[in-house]
């Protein structure tokens, strides 16, 4: 009821015939200028208006080729890969927080990284989940990964190159292991 007495009320209300133009034309001529001075572009020289375009345009080429150069990364095309003829070394996976260790949640879960140099909890950087106790193969280790610290303050930076049970490779940061056999170190592949 009263929502339809509003709408009548305002429908009802008409602005008078020249009203903006007259609140123009009172207004004190230097409050005037000020707004239009806010308003107008920059107050620079033609050639100096160039420059700071020209100044802009090389640092966005510049952003965009250094944003490009640290997604392509030129050692990308270099994967660390098993040495031929190694031999697989069984791992334990090992969470640090005693709750989870009987819990096979998605909140349990550990990562196994696409990327051993990349920021381990980033979006893309997941091959699979794994979880306390999951055994899995490891192939080589990187000694000079990202650094990880787990949940106690742990801290490393060995990364295992791993396959799951499921036939998924990808790289089981060192904190997330008590891994005590010998792996061998991942060489370089050209691929």
């Amino acid at each position: 009821m009263l929502r339809e007495r509003l709408r009548a009320a305002d429908e009802a209300i008409e602005v008078p015939h020249g009203l903006w133009d007259r609140v123009r034309a009172d207004a004190p001529a230097g409050r005037r200028q000020r707004w239009t001075r806010r308003l107008a572009p920059l107050d620079v020289p033609g050639t100096a208006r160039a420059r700071l375009a020209l100044v802009v345009a090389a640092a966005l080429v510049g952003a965009v080729a250094l944003g490009t150069w640290w997604l392509v990364r030129p050692d990308a095309g270099h994967r660390p890969a098993p040495p031929a003829g190694a031999r697989s070394v069984t791992v334990t996976v090992h969470n640090a927080e005693s709750a989870c260790r009987e819990l096979r949640t998605l909140e349990c879960a550990l990562r196994v990284a696409k990327d051993p140099y990349g920021r381990y909890a980033a979006p893309g950087n997941r091959a699979a989940r794994v979880w306390h106790g999951d055994r899995m193969k490891a192939l080589c280790v990187v000694t000079d990964g990202t650094l990880v610290r787990d949940e106690k303050g742990i801290t490393s930076t060995r990364w295992y190159l791993v396959r799951t049970a499921l036939g998924t490779e990808g790289w089981l940061p060192g904190v997330r292991t008590r891994n005590s056999a010998e792996v061998p170190d991942c060489v370089e592949d050209d691929h």
